[in-house]
């Protein structure tokens, strides 16, 4: 870092800027003053780029100049766009195991079948959109039944509900990810219990999901339909009664020490901005990297946001398969957005474009820093169960709340999520920490925000950032609440992929 920009690698043929630079800045590292103004976050050409040629930052192609790029000129979407990207994907390459670490301990929920919660939730479970609002009364009226507030232990009542679960195709792959999404929340630790409410006449029938097994280990679930129970008051009143018995068993669970090898971290970035694959991703994989490295499990998502990257991916493969899973879900991709008009480099979103990425290549390369250096151990579809510890990828889309619906769905207990612009969510039953990547959005939204970043552009070593987000990470599992629980976020930001045609 020097005079206001700084170079991410040797051969990079841009430089990025740390502070807003007017016309006639003089940078070190360009050799001719800046012919105009550029924001920070964005791309200084550090020499002249000709028309066709390509833009390399990190030491990868992110695009190819589509028009003459004098040195010291801005780079971004009026002069940068797609180009041919690495289809070197040298499955297991570079896979290195890395070696272990003492191991560490949280204090969690233990589960009957193993598994180690970092919340004690009570969640009203939908089946469809016609119970969601029925659902929301029944957590109301526990908000404020004195029987259920007497209970201790319980962290609170989640309705989770959404807008699916009818007017599908009840074979097809959508409603193959919704059962797999549903069934994946029921059985999601941070669950002490869960009561699945119904409408009586849908696609996604309460019967198939309760018949196709056991949905809890423990026994703590219980279902009805709003039909069966005589309607909206009668299935209210039944759900209190239930609720309280649910109460009983779930309080009796208290926290106790569990090694960190039982947490399953959910890794996330959205709003991102130039310097999300600088500061806060980055840390965010060394932090990755500790857990894997005391035998735990941090999973990888939203599959448009690596394409142009997943090279980087490939090569750590723990194998042949694993690696060829992960190009699948890739080709996977590219037919359904075709299918569908779109394309995969329709990103980045305005918002993203005018923090500095101009190319998805460009954002996929810093997104999937937040996956650190381990070996990719396992690729999993959207909600499917994660079997395999270590460092892992789910396949999901882009958009933040649905990508984190899968992990939750796949069994992450604890969600790190960084940002540029200043994304805010929550996502319940699992508590999200907020990693901001620069300092004048850490301030301005300092009430959101868990941890800054952006001080690793001051100085503070990527490593060291890595380890204050592992100590935040065991702490948040341990109980301490996360910013965006304190604002009571999660109630919304249930959003199952619906995949298919609504009928």
């Amino acid at each position: 870092m020097a005079s206001g920009v700084i170079r991410l690698h040797g051969s990079d043929n841009v430089v990025i800027a740390l502070q807003d630079l007017s016309a006639g800045s003089k940078v070190e590292g360009v050799d001719s003053p800046l012919p105009g103004p550029v924001p920070r976050g964005h791309k200084i050409a550090a020499r002249a780029i000709a028309a066709g040629e390509q833009v390399v930052r990190y030491g990868q192609i992110i695009g190819q100049a589509t028009a003459n790029i004098p040195v010291g000129a801005h780079v971004h979407s009026h002069n940068l766009g797609m180009g041919p990207h690495s289809s070197d994907y040298a499955i297991g390459s570079e896979c290195r195991p890395l070696p272990p670490l003492e191991p560490r301990s949280f204090m969690g929920f233990h589960r009957a079948d193993g598994s180690v919660g970092t919340r004690n939730y009570l969640g009203i479970l939908t089946s469809v959109n016609c119970s969601g609002s029925v659902a929301r009364f029944i957590a109301e009226a526990a908000e404020k039944d004195l029987v259920l507030a007497s209970i201790p232990g319980i962290d609170g009542v989640v309705p989770i509900v959404h807008g699916t679960g009818c007017g599908m195709s009840g074979t097809n792959e959508g409603y193959q990810t919704l059962m797999r999404t549903l069934k994946g929340y029921a059985r999601n630790p941070n669950f002490g219990g869960i009561l699945l409410v119904g409408l009586g006449c849908e696609v996604m029938q309460v019967p198939d999901l309760v018949g196709q097994g056991r949905l809890r280990p423990d026994g703590n679930f219980r279902y009805m339909t709003i039909q069966g129970e005589g309607g909206t008051r009668a299935t209210i009143e039944r759900a209190l009664k239930v609720l309280r018995e649910m109460a009983e068993v779930a309080g009796r669970a208290v926290r106790a020490p569990a090694p960190v090898s039982k947490l399953v971290v959910g890794l996330q970035c959205g709003g991102s901005d130039g310097y999300s694959g600088i500061t806060a991703n980055p840390a965010l994989g060394h932090a990755s990297d500790l857990l894997v490295r005391m035998g735990g499990t941090t999973i990888l998502s939203e599959t448009p946001e690596i394409y142009g990257a997943e090279h980087l991916l490939t090569r750590r493969a723990v194998s042949c398969e694993v690696g060829e899973t992960l190009l699948e879900r890739i080709r996977w991709w590219e037919d359904y957005t075709a299918r569908n008009d779109g394309e995969m480099d329709n990103n980045p979103s305005p918002g993203n474009k005018r923090g500095g990425l101009t190319t998805i290549l460009e954002k996929s390369l810093g997104a999937v820093a937040k996956g650190g250096t381990a070996p990719l151990s396992g690729v999993y579809k959207f909600a499917e169960p994660i079997t395999t510890p270590g460092f892992v990828y789910m396949d999901s889309p882009g958009y933040d709340p649905c990508s984190v619906t899968g992990q939750i769905a796949s069994g992450a207990t604890l969600i790190v999520f960084t940002t540029g612009r200043g994304s805010v969510s929550g996502y319940k039953p699992s508590p999200c920490i907020k990693l901001a990547t620069n300092s004048e959005m850490y301030a301005r939204m300092k009430e959101d925000m868990d941890i800054n970043c952006g001080d690793v552009l001051d100085g503070v070593s990527i490593e060291a950032k890595g380890e204050e987000i592992l100590e935040k990470i065991i702490a948040v599992a341990s109980g301490q609440q996360t910013l965006s629980e304190e604002l009571g976020f999660g109630g919304a930001e249930f959003v199952p992929w619906q995949i298919g045609a609504v009928m």
